[in-house]
Formats: structure tokens, C-alpha cells, sequence
């Protein structure tokens, strides 16, 4: 049964109430007026500016200034970056007296490509004439128009539905319909060519890469018999086509000062292209921010922004370290969290945003309850006058982790927007076989579900149909599939399969939803969906897995397979009356996406859901987690390095997550995930000073070894005085067979990093009762005072359906802040015998009073106020025993045993 009522608090379950909240420190309010003398040459454009509104700061001004030769500016979220792009272009122009034709600005998107234009447009002095000489395009954009100069005149073939079914034509072609999944091979071919590698040199070595190649080749004949080139294409063109110093060097004497955009997100081959265009003159000022490096799956390399200027020696490098969008200790927190990661450039953004709330998190028992708080609350939000709905976005990591707060927001009539445009849930392509299935078992003659059951067959889809409805028009079938038996077309144990298929079908109504499902998956959908090559398609098998563990978790909460068709053809109806609203571009609406579409946006209200171990970080960075043995079965073994890159980028991603906040951000994290318990994501409790232990290393390595202090993790930070010495280089010299196989593991492309040695046996999830605790940060004690009282007290809350844990997060008064991080902290019975469990004797218990659930079937138990002197009693203090936080019901006077600890851990 879900808790009808959210409950957000100042800390993550599994920091103590001591440790302090993360706050970056204020930004100076220093801006051009001040730091710009009306003596100095330029003050009148900095003077025009600031009549515009326009007042930059010290290093915006630093940027903007820059005159010739390579400079690497650093753009922390929300520091401006679109502001100096566009006041550099005018500098250039007004000051510098450049030619506005000479300069290209080159970004990803045709909207910041439009915004980058008016914003030039917009700025004081600037012609118009000048501003629409500026070429502010996006690299398709430009290379497109490159083409079309030289007389490339191919359409475009960009529609991912027309790409699928050219592929899935080919496939039947060459008898390999249920080897390959389309998305796949588009995911390969397209990682391919972004590294600038041609077609024909795909490699063949096994079997499945030459089956690959042959289908990939007869995509591109295709294309190139019918006149016709995708995306990858254009850029591929491009770049071939400046290898050609006639075609190069004209476009070297136009563009001479070259400025890119979010320069994080280029691939190999976008940066080649940038490279040559700017190899004469080297005047190439990039934009962007190794901290927010999340599309290492489309190629984008973080190596660009942390070797620019090995790249380019003498290269200048300026910081925007002054975010004007969150909350001091919004901003504290990601910062704090990103700060973790080892290859980044040193940085830590400064406060000059407006004031709102410090970040509320959540513990939902699973998705479910997450959904209902989440959607409660922006419920009770709007209602009360706090936000409209439009204000507020939810961020999840994935597609299927959306499904819960997807279906909350649709039945409680809430409007949203889903970017993406993605289906309802359970009209996914994945999704829907299943759906099908059991459509047919309630009606078996629903003509529009056979197509489905026909894939799962190994039968063509459309010759089966065919057939099926030949055979209707002759003798009608109660169930229509039964033709199939006896098409001669069909051998005998397809023939015989069809029969049982049929078998199962009359069988699913009388199932449970989710015993039906997974009968399913047992006798036949699994291995369906587990075609082709395992070394290949790692990626898109472990999203295939997760999306159908996500569906069983879905339909738990059913009776009966009727009453959950009935529920999804509901849901998808609502849905249909709700997409006017996508159309609508200022619809007052939720805006739902993952936590890729929102970089680059930003809101008043942010709800970041799924917070948990394994959702972020993903399951995908956590194979150092598992046992040997397990690791051992993987089908594509990731060494330490790459497993390191993995988890890095999952850091990154929660940074951006947490920085699209502007004043209000609530965290959620729920304690089971698919029906095992998960853990509270490790990104937040390391952002409060908590240590996690490596579970690679061996426990008693770990137990020994000392840890770095929080303010100074032992990164090597790559800044002026570091330039990435220790980057061993892996990315630059991977093997094509290397190439290969971080292109078929599509999501994963990129992660090249140094690793860690030693690996051992793993238990559980990282963070249990017997987990390694830091030392308590006592630098600030004054935020305890701004922290909500009944969190201070909360010892312990719902873990999974019905589980309580223990809220034990507690330094060991004596010790070292290294030795009390390396210190296990350990269960009540565990105590006990503290020797044999290898638990440092340091650790001590005490004996305290309590508030116990009356219930014997709940065990939620919340500590006691510790008595204050009489005359300061107030009157929270004498009205009784509490409520049960998890049963509602009376709770009793007690004792329990806890881990030695006061209020500050001193």
C-alpha cells in the first residue's frame, strides 16, 4: 500500500544530521561597470553594453576581450556562455574592427544556432546587415551547405522510421530477419563514422561482423542508388572534402576567427572538421564544460576539452566559475558531487543566483510511491499558488524509469509535456508483443494485435497476415492464428510451435498479469528478444532487459489480466487528448524528460527521480560491484578503466540533473528498483562528505587504507598548472576491433580512462548496516540550526515493501577522520561480538530512549528528544508520543542499542 503522504528532508538517507549541506561560496558583484575604467580603450562598447542591460562579470569580460590565437573557455552550468559568445562577436566587430563575414560560430542546434543570431542582433551598435553576416550555424548546417556548393545534390535520409524499415528489408534479403535489431546497426554504422572511418573498412573477423557488414554495405548501396545520404553522411562528406587544400584554404582566408559551442559534445569528427578550418590562422575560441561531457554514446569525446591545449600549446584558458541560475546550495551540491570525478579541469562555480530552498530529498519505498509523492506534491505546488505547472520539470535517466510518474501524471489529469515523444509504455515496441499476447487471450479474433504474435514466431509479418486473412475469407477461426499450422510455407516445428503458442494464449487470462509475463518471457519472448550477437548488441540487450523488468513491475499491482488491458488502453486513450499540448509551445504544462534532453535548460523546479544505485549511477558503471564469478559470465568484459569512465559519466550526469534547478530541487531515490532494494545513489551521500568504500579493493585493504579528505579528493585536476598528465592516452589508440565493440556497446562509446587494480567477491548493494562510514565535516555547525528538527531524529525509514532500515550514519567519537572513515559501522547484534567480527573496538554502543511502533508487524522506531531544561521545554517537546511515520499508528516508549554519537559528532 503507498504512503499517501511525501516526505522530504534536508539529507539523503544515510547522512547523518550532522554532516553540513554543500554550499558554493557568493560570487563577487564586481561587473563591467566597476572593473571596466571609462579610460580604457574599450570602456565605450563595455559602457554600451551595460545601457543594454548586458553587465559581464571578470572573466566574461576576460573572454570576450580575447583577440587572436586558441583559447579554451570553461562555461560552468548556468555561467553565461550564450551571453559572452554573442558580446565577443560584437566585440570583434566593434572593436577589433573584424569583418562580420569572417566569423563562424558553430553549435549543435538549429534553435541556439537562431538564438546565438539574435542575440548578435540584439546587441548595441551591431547592424543588422552585420549581425546576418555572421555565420552562426550548426556543423550539419554548415557542412550541408559546404556540399551543396561544391554540387553534392543526394535528398536527405534522416526519418529513423524509413532508415528502420530499409534495414529490416535488407535483413529479410539476406535471411537474417530476427538477427539484428535495426537501432543497433543504425547505433554501429552511425559510431562508425563519426570516428571518420569508411564503411568498407568495417571489420569481418567473426561471423556476426561479417553478417553485419554485408547488411550495413547494402544500406549504403541503397542509399547510393537511390540518390540519397543520411546525417553521418553530410559530416563524413564534409570532412573529406576540406582534405582538399582548394577547397580548404578559401574557407581558412574567409573564416578567421572561429568560435564553437558547447565543444564538449563533438566527436572525432567534428573536431577534425574545426581543426582544419582554423589549422591556418589557429584563432578558434571553444566554448564548453568537461563536467556536462554526457553523449559520449553519440562520440562526443571529453579528451577535447581536457587536451586543448596539448592540442594547441599556449592556448589561453578562462573560467566562468559565476552561476547566475541556482541556489547557493543547489549550486554547493552538484559541485560538490562533480568534484568527485578524477579527469575534469579543476573548477568551482561561485553563487549569484536568486535565493530559494535548499535541495529536499525522499525515500519512497519503489517507483510507485516515488511517482505518487512527486506528482502529489506539484499538485499541492500549483494549487497553492507556488508555480505554475510549466515551471516545474521531472528529470529520470531513462525511458522505462519514466513509466510510474508517466502514468501518475495522466490519471490524475495533470498536464505535461513528454519530450521525446516517445509511446505510452506499453505501446513500445518492446512492450507491446507482450500486450498482444494477452489481448488475444481475451479476444483471440482482435485482428490488430496478430501482427505482434507473429514476430515471436519467426513468421514474415507480412506474408503471415496475408495468409492468415487469405484462410479467414475461406473458413473464419475463433482463433485466426491456427491457419498458420498449416501453411505450407512453414516447417513442421513452426508448425507445431504455432499450436503451442496457441496453447499459452487461451491460458494467459486465467494468470496473474505478472504471472503471465513472465511465462511469457520464460517460454519464448526472451529468447526472441535475445537474437544476434552478444559482443555486438550488449547495449541494447541490457535496455531491452531493463525495460521488461520495468513492465513486470508495472503490472504487480493488478489482479487480473483484464483489469491491466483495460488500464493500459485507458492510459494510451488519455495520452492521445493530451498530446495537443507538445504543440502548444507556451502550454502551461509538466515538462517530463530525461536527464540528457534537459541539459542546456533550466527551471524554477526540478524533480530528479530515481536517485538509487543502479538507476543513477546505472546498472551498466556498477559491474565492479558484482562478484567475480558473476563478472566472470559478462558478455563483454570492461576492464577497470573503462568501468571507472562508465561511473564517471554517471557523476556527470547527476551534476546536470541537480544544476538545472534554479531555486527548488527535490531528490528522490527509491529504496527497491525492480523488486530488489537499491540504495541511496552514491553521488549524493559522497556530496555530503560520506566515504564510499571501493569494492574492488579487498576489505581489508579497504578497512586499512586511508581516504582523502572531502575538500580534497587527490583528483588530478587538469587546469593551467596540469594539463592531463596522467591520462595514459587509451582513448587515441584503440584497435579497429576496439572500434568495433565500443560501437556496438553504443551507450558506452568513450569510456576510456586510467582504472584501479584489484577486485573481490561482493556481498550486496554498496551502502548496507555494515558499511563504511566517513568522518563527520564539523567545519560549520550553524547550518544545523537552518536544518528541519525532525530530521534530526530520523534513524531510520522504509526500505523496500515493508522493510525498515537502520538510519546509522554516525561517527566514532575519538578517532581520526581517516581512521573513522575507514571504520565499519555495524548492526546491534553485530556489536555483540565486535572481536570476531573484525568491527575496530573503538566503536562503541549505547543504550537510548526511543519511540516504538505499537504494532507488531511494524518495526519503525524513531529516537527521543533528549531532555532540555526546564523553563526552555517547548511545547513540540511535551505533546506525547509521535505518530508512526510508516503505519500511522501509536507509537510506545522504548529503549534501543545505537552507535556511540552526540548532536555534532564531536
Amino acid at each position: 500500500m503507498l504512503s499517501p503522504n511525501s516526505t522530504f528532508y534536508p539529507r539523503p538517507l544515510g547522512v547523518t544530521p550532522a554532516s553540513s549541506l554543500p554550499q558554493s561560496p557568493s560570487a563577487p558583484l564586481e561587473t563591467s561597470r566597476q572593473l571596466v575604467g571609462d579610460d580604457q580603450q574599450d570602456a565605450y562598447y563595455f559602457r554600451s553594453l551595460e545601457e543594454a542591460g548586458i553587465k559581464l562579470n571578470g572573466p566574461q569580460i576576460s573572454a570576450v576581450r580575447h583577440g587572436r590565437g586558441p583559447i579554451l573557455t570553461l562555461a560552468g552550468a548556468g555561467c553565461g556562455k550564450t551571453t559572452v559568445l554573442a558580446a565577443r562577436a560584437g566585440y570583434l566587430m566593434e572593436v577589433s574592427g573584424v569583418h562580420a563575414g569572417s566569423i563562424l560560430l558553430v553549435t549543435f542546434t538549429n534553435k541556439a544556432a537562431a538564438e546565438m543570431k539574435d542575440r548578435i542582433a540584439a546587441l548595441p551598435g551591431i547592424r543588422p546587415a552585420a549581425a546576418r553576416a555572421v555565420q552562426a550555424r550548426t556543423f550539419h548546417s554548415f557542412a550541408l551547405t559546404l556540399l551543396r556548393h561544391y554540387g553534392v545534390q543526394e535528398d536527405i535520409f534522416g526519418e529513423s522510421r524509413a532508415q528502420h524499415t530499409v534495414l529490416k528489408m535488407l535483413l529479410r534479403q539476406n535471411g537474417m530477419s530476427e538477427a539484428f535489431q535495426p537501432e543497433s546497426l543504425l547505433a554501429m554504422l552511425s559510431a562508425w563514422k563519426m570516428q571518420g572511418s569508411d564503411t568498407a573498412d568495417l571489420p569481418e573477423k567473426t561471423q556476426d561482423e561479417r553478417d553485419a557488414k554485408r547488411v550495413l554495405l547494402g544500406y549504403e548501396s541503397w542509399k547510393q542508388d537511390r540518390g540519397k545520404m543520411d546525417f553521418d553522411d553530410i559530416l563524413l562528406r564534409a570532412a573529406a572534402l576540406l582534405r582538399d587544400p582548394a577547397v580548404l584554404k578559401p574557407l581558412q582566408r574567409r573564416f578567421q576567427y572561429i568560435m564553437v559551442d558547447e565543444f564538449q559534445d563533438t566527436n572525432r569528427l567534428q573536431y577534425e572538421i574545426v581543426q582544419m578550418l582554423a589549422g591556418a590562422h589557429r584563432n578558434l575560441m571553444v566554448v564548453g564544460d568537461d563536467d556536462q561531457t554526457i553523449y559520449t554514446f553519440n562520440g562526443a569525446r571529453q579528451e577535447s576539452i581536457l587536451e586543448f591545449d596539448k592540442v594547441y600549446p599556449g592556448a589561453r584558458i578562462v573560467t566562468l566559475d559565476i552561476n547566475y541560475r541556482s541556489d547557493a546550495r543547489i549550486l554547493g551540491l552538484g559541485s560538490e558531487l562533480v568534484a568527485r570525478n578524477k579527469r575534469r579541469r579543476d573548477k568551482r562555480l561561485r553563487a549569484a543566483g536568486q535565493r530559494g530552498d535548499a535541495p529536499r530529498f525522499a525515500t519512497p519505498s519503489n517507483a510507485e510511491e516515488e511517482a505518487a509523492w512527486v506528482v502529489n506534491q506539484i499538485c499541492e505546488q500549483v494549487e497553492e499558488g507556488q508555480f505554475p505547472y510549466r515551471d516545474i520539470a521531472i528529470l529520470h535517466r531513462t525511458a522505462s524509469s519514466s513509466r510510474a510518474v508517466f502514468e501518475q501524471l495522466v490519471l490524475k489529469d495533470v498536464p505535461f509535456v513528454q519530450h521525446g515523444a516517445a509511446p505510452v509504455f506499453y505501446d513500445q515496441s518492446l512492450i507491446k508483443p507482450l500486450m498482444d499476447h494477452m489481448r488475444l487471450s481475451l479476444n483471440p479474433r482482435a485482428m490488430d494485435a496478430l501482427p505482434s504474435a507473429l514476430g515471436p514466431l519467426y513468421v514474415s509479418r507480412d506474408a503471415g497476415l496475408e495468409y492468415i486473412q487469405r484462410c479467414e475469407q475461406e473458413q473464419a477461426k475463433k482463433y485466426p492464428l491456427i491457419h498458420l499450422s498449416k501453411w505450407d510455407k512453414l516447417k513442421p516445428f513452426q508448425q507445431e510451435q504455432v499450436k503451442e503458442r496457441i496453447k499459452l494464449i487461451k491460458s494467459l487470462h486465467k494468470l496473474k498479469p505478472i504471472i503471465a509475463i513472465q511465462e511469457m518471457r520464460r517460454q519464448f519472448y526472451d529468447k526472441y528478444m535475445e537474437s544476434g550477437d552478444p559482443t555486438i548488441f550488449t547495449h541494447y540487450k541490457e535496455t531491452m532487459l531493463e525495460t521488461l523488468d520495468e513492465f513486470e513491475a508495472a503490472v504487480k499491482k493488478f489482479e487480473t489480466v483484464e483489469e491491466f488491458v483495460q488500464f493500459a488502453d485507458e492510459l494510451s486513450r488519455r495520452h492521445r487528448e493530451m498530446e495537443s499540448l507538445r504543440r502548444a509551445q507556451d502550454s502551461d504544462a509538466v515538462q517530463l524528460m530525461t536527464i540528457h534532453r534537459a541539459k542546456g535548460l533550466e527551471f524554477p523546479c526540478v524533480y530528479w527521480i530515481g536517485a538509487s544505485e543502479g538507476i543513477v549511477p546505472h546498472s551498466t558503471a556498477l559491474r565492479q560491484d558484482i562478484p567475480e564469478d558473476q563478472k566472470a559470465a559478462l558478455t563483454v568484459q570492461q576492464t577497470d578503466a573503462e568501468l571507472d569512465m562508465a561511473l564517471e559519466e554517471e557523476r556527470r550526469l547527476a551534476y546536470v540533473a541537480i544544476t538545472r534547478a534554479k531555486q527548488h530541487l527535490y531528490v528522490t531515490s527509491p529504496a527497491s528498483h525492480h523488486g530488489k532494494p537499491a540504495d541511496v545513489s552514491r553521488f549524493l551521500l559522497e556530496a555530503f562528505g560520506m566515504e564510499v568504500p571501493d569494492k574492488r579493493k579487498p576489505r581489508e585493504e579497504a578497512r586499512s587504507g586511508s581516504t582523502s579528505s572531502s575538500s580534497n579528493h587527490g583528483h588530478a585536476s587538469y587546469n593551467r598548472n596540469n594539463n592531463g598528465n596522467s591520462n595514459n592516452g587509451n582513448s587515441n589508440n584503440r584497435s579497429s576491433n576496439g572500434n568495433w565493440k565500443s560501437i556496438g556497446n553504443a551507450k558506452d562509446e568513450g569510456r576510456r580512462e586510467n582504472g584501479k587494480g584489484g577486485t573481490t567477491h561482493q556481498t550486496s548493494s554498496y551502502v548496507q548496516h555494515d558499511r563504511q562510514r566517513s568522518a563527520i565535516n564539523h567545519k560549520d555547525h550553524r547550518e544545523m540550526e537552518m536544518l528541519d528538527e525532525r530530521d534530526e531524529d530520523r534513524l531510520s525509514e522504509k526500505r523496500g515493501s515493508g522493510i525498515i532500515r537502520d538510519h546509522k550514519a554516525f561517527s566514532t567519537p575519538g578517532l581520526h577522520p581517516k581512521v573513522a572513515a575507514t571504520t565499519s559501522t555495524s548492526s546491534a547484534s553485530t556489536h555483540a561480538d565486535s572481536t570476531r567480527s573484525g568491527v575496530d573496538k573503538a566503536e562503541r554502543t549505547e543504550t537510548v530512549a526511543v519511540w516504538k511502533c505499537s504494532s507488531t508487524k511494524c518495526k519503525a522506531w524513531l529516537r527521543q528528544k533528549p531532555a532540555v531544561p526546564s523553563g526552555k521545554a517547548t511545547k513540540k517537546a511535551n505533546s506525547g508520543p509521535p505518530v508512526c511515520p510508516l503505519c500511522s499508528g501509536t507509537m510506545i516508549a522504548g529503549t534501543r542499542q545505537v552507535p556511540m554519537t552526540n548532536r555534532f559528532g564531536k
